[in-house]
């Protein structure tokens, strides 16, 4: 399966170029990209960059695709899914569990829906954290036309596997964090060490 890193944000919160903000000496979008890549049942690493972050997305070594929609999350998933089935997540999310992938991605298949999302016990979703089926972009497509850029609407409207956040193993759930602020980045630092 093709792992796809969104990475069209342009970090108005963070005050620049989230992604390509040093931690660690490493941009940050490379700590999300070598956490995919330890999960066994991603194939390939894809970006989906705006065409400005493309160039500078590249030299880091990974095939980028270019969002030419620029409408938020369901243009990157939409996307992403021109080259088959993609587990999606958000480039600003550095700590990924890669067994969690692999276990979502194995629900996904069980469960020959279109998606199998993560959901909180308050019905919240993760979206970005989220392994979606090709054809789902055909539904994505008539949202897009509409100007309906909804991605959960989109996603609930498909009825997908849903897997409970609650019941999963804790230590999972640090990969929903993503950084929106610089102030992310320093609990993600106290939090965890390797970053």
């Amino acid at each position: 399966m093709i792992g796809a890193i969104l990475a069209g944000g342009r970090g108005k919160r963070f005050g620049g170029n989230k992604l390509l903000y040093k931690v660690n000496g490493r941009p940050l979008i490379l700590h999300t990209i070598e956490r995919l890549e330890k999960a066994r049942e991603i194939d390939e690493i894809v970006l989906i960059a705006s065409e400005e972050n493309a160039k500078k997305l590249r030299e880091l070594g990974c095939r980028v695709l270019v969002d030419e929609l620029l409408i938020g999350p369901i243009g990157g998933v939409y996307t992403a899914l021109s080259l088959g089935d993609a587990f999606v997540v958000a480039g600003d999310m550095p700590l990924i569990v890669p067994e969690f992938v692999d276990f979502l991605i194995s629900k996904f298949r069980e469960s020959g829906k279109i998606a199998c999302v993560p959901r909180w016990e308050n019905g919240y979703l993760e979206p970005l954290h989220t392994p979606y089926s090709r054809t789902f972009r055909k539904l994505l497509e008539e949202k897009i036309k509409t100007g309906n850029y909804a991605l959960n609407q989109a996603i609930r409207e498909v009825s997908p596997c849903y897997i409970s956040i609650e019941s999963l193993p804790e230590e999972w759930r640090g990969s929903f964090f993503n950084v929106n602020t610089k102030r992310d980045l320093e609990k993600v630092k106290q939090k965890y060490r390797g970053l």
